[in-house]
């Protein structure tokens, strides 16, 4: 098989990263554009984790029909059934089995013996097998296994039905040279590994898990599991687009091929920074601000040359236009929606004019606009386009010698308008006050940051922010060239999730 099967577990993997929290609409949109990537298994969630996860996962098998949907399971009864329920309605599902082969876990986690492992996995490899055809088998901490136990393992799932057996590096704990040795062991020892597919998943504890993934895929294994930026439990998971277009770079050394479409790798990552919070740093291969800029005099001489001097990618093969066009207050709507589209936004008519009124606003303000700053423009049009309170006016006062004081109207679900105003220790703080009298539900602030979306003195300010709530974090984000404005923004966003959440929570609690 030259093909490499790309398993993207961002919903699911991703989403367990300290500080991320999607709701059932945001895991869709992301699905949404994974599907569009090309992506061959969609890992959405975990059902038996929540209720809120059962929803997002049966969502996501309902509504995205060309990969494979995939729900993750412990090694039970009821959580196969419910794996089972939740992702029947998909055209391609698949259940995911896990449990713990190492003794480490073992024994400090779990108080199980080896025997009671192999016959738990056996048994719920067959009872999802007996709900669908494509089921997974994942011993967890494989990396720190004893291979011998590890073989046998594997040889009894596939012979109960497993069609895709997962090693993973659960902790990022082994050596490329140790990973593929592993992988090779595996399919030197277990005697019926051709009736599976051999997948990795390899964590980024030690900065390796793309080089395990890919000595991985070089020993054998093809199908790699990936999340969009590398996000995830602890230092996260192999990046899908380091990996995606490493093998599609140097495919003369690894003779594999993706069903990615990488011209759409840009647009992905930039849609679950967005949503989780997690900003991506400027030096982060594929898809980082740095990527494809350069700055030493020799770097620059030779890509104005010919830019293969320096560059071994052409950034529109992941999606990053080559130029970056300069708009102005001067500029069109046709010239908008044309950039809008390069960059790999699809907007409806509603959203493109309130977005295009919102670009003609900033242009009042600066005097040139650049792709990071459309992006933001447009990122926050989705944010507020689906709101449940909207921020209608704020003012602030504040000064060394001033109390400060913040002025709020906003505009409830009903369309009723509500004013308050508050002191605080800060503008900001006077702002998050008046909020939360107007909104009432309790939270706390657990982060405020905020960077500067492009260079000058009229640059967007982004503010991004989280708030706790009943043990749940949610995330908010904000941009304005008023960091004031912003910071209210990023707010309003985190409680409106908040808000949806409960909602949500509420509407099925009643339906039980």
């Amino acid at each position: 098989m030259d093909r490499v099967i790309i398993f993207d577990t961002t919903l699911r993997d991703g989403e367990q990263a300290a500080g991320a929290s999607l709701n059932a609409r945001e895991k869709l949109e992301i699905a949404r554009q994974l599907e569009e990537l090309g992506v061959d298994v969609i890992e959405a969630g975990f059902p038996a984790s929540s209720p809120g996860d059962f929803e997002s996962v049966s969502l996501v098998a309902r509504e995205i029909r060309q990969p494979v949907i995939c729900a993750l399971s412990y090694c039970s009864a009821e959580a196969v059934d419910k794996a089972w329920e939740a992702v029947k309605a998909a055209a391609h599902p698949r259940i995911h089995i896990f449990f713990s082969a190492s003794d480490i876990h073992l024994s400090f986690q779990l108080n199980k013996s080896r025997e009671e492992m192999l016959e738990g996995s056996r048994d719920m490899v067959a009872r999802a097998r007996s709900y669908l055809e494509d089921v997974e088998f994942t011993p967890m901490d494989a990396s720190r296994a004893e291979p011998a136990f590890l073989y046998r393992i594997l040889e009894a799932v596939i012979d109960a039905g497993a069609t895709t057996v997962n090693i993973p590096d659960t902790v990022g704990y082994a050596t490329p040279q140790e990973f593929g040795a592993l992988i090779k062991g595996i399919k030197e020892n277990v005697p019926n590994i051709h009736k599976a597919m051999l997948s990795v998943h390899c964590h980024n504890d030690l900065g390796l898990a793309v080089a395990n993934s890919l000595e991985a895929v070089t020993a054998g294994a093809r199908q790699v599991e990936c999340t969009v930026n590398g996000i995830g439990e602890r230092a996260g998971n192999a990046s899908l687009e380091e990996i995606v277009m490493a093998l599609k770079t140097r495919h003369d050394f690894f003779g594999l091929t993706t069903n990615i479409d990488t011209t759409r790798i840009y647009r992905a990552s930039r849609l679950v920074s967005e949503l989780t919070g997690f900003s991506i740093q400027p030096n982060k291969a594929i898809v980082g601000a740095n990527a494809f800029r350069h700055q030493s005099g020799i770097h620059q001489d030779g890509v104005l040359k010919k830019a293969i001097t320096y560059e071994i990618m052409d950034p529109k093969s992941v999606g990053i236009p080559a130029s970056n066009l300069v708009l102005s207050k001067l500029s069109g709507k046709h010239a908008f929606k044309e950039r809008l589209a390069e960059l790999g936004y699809v907007l409806g008519k509603e959203n493109i004019n309130q977005a295009f009124q919102r670009f003609k606003e900033l242009a009042d303000k600066k005097r040139e606009i650049t792709d990071r700053d459309i992006e933001s423009l447009v990122d926050e049009e989705l944010r507020t386009s689906q709101e449940a309170y909207h921020l209608d006016h704020i003012e602030v006062s504040c000064g060394n010698h001033n109390l400060p004081t913040a002025t709020v109207r906003l505009i409830d679900p009903d369309g009723r308008i509500l004013a308050d105003a508050a002191l605080g220790t800060g503008p900001v703080d006077a702002i998050y006050k008046v909020f939360n009298r107007i909104v009432g539900v309790p939270n706390k602030l657990t982060e405020f940051t905020i960077k500067s979306v492009t260079e000058g003195i009229d640059a967007i300010g982004e503010v991004l922010i989280r708030i706790e709530s009943d043990g749940v974090t949610y995330t908010g984000r904000g941009a304005s060239t008023d960091i004031i404005v912003a910071s209210a923004k990023a707010y309003i966003n985190a409680l409106n999730r908040l808000l949806a959440s409960k909602a949500k929570a509420k509407e099925m609690e009643e339906a039980r």
